[in-house]
């Protein structure tokens, strides 16, 4: 009877060492799945405009205690443009960037002069 015993255990051993062996190991790795393009996201710079034509605007700004920055922005017929933008006028500027470069998407001239209080 001990001899019958342990040949059973020894069979329901050996027959379930095969799925006790896969479950085991690790799973393997799911194939490389593309990454999903995100939509560019929307930036802003804000300065002093210093080049305007009517497909491109060139904006500079100067931050205290760093060098200046100079970016060129394509302006599309989808661009809202908020004020009449021209050089030296000071703008805040919403683009995306893209592979043909800053698309502008909206560009909000500021006004330069500043009420007073008395």
């Amino acid at each position: 009877m001990r001899f019958f015993s342990s040949v059973v255990l020894l069979v329901l051993l050996a027959w379930d060492v095969p799925g006790w062996a896969a479950a085991q190991e690790p799973p393997s790795p799911a194939p490389a799945e593309q990454p999903k393009e995100e939509p560019p996201k929307d930036q802003f710079f804000a300065g002093y405009v210093t080049a305007l034509s009517a497909t491109q605007m060139t904006v500079s700004r100067t931050v205290l205690g760093d060098k200046s920055s100079t970016r060129t922005f394509q302006l599309t017929p989808e661009t809202r443009i908020e004020g009449k933008p021209r050089v030296k006028s000071r703008v805040t500027v919403q683009y995306v960037g893209t592979d043909e470069g800053d698309r502008a998407i909206r560009v909000i001239v500021r006004s330069s002069s500043q009420k007073k209080q008395g």
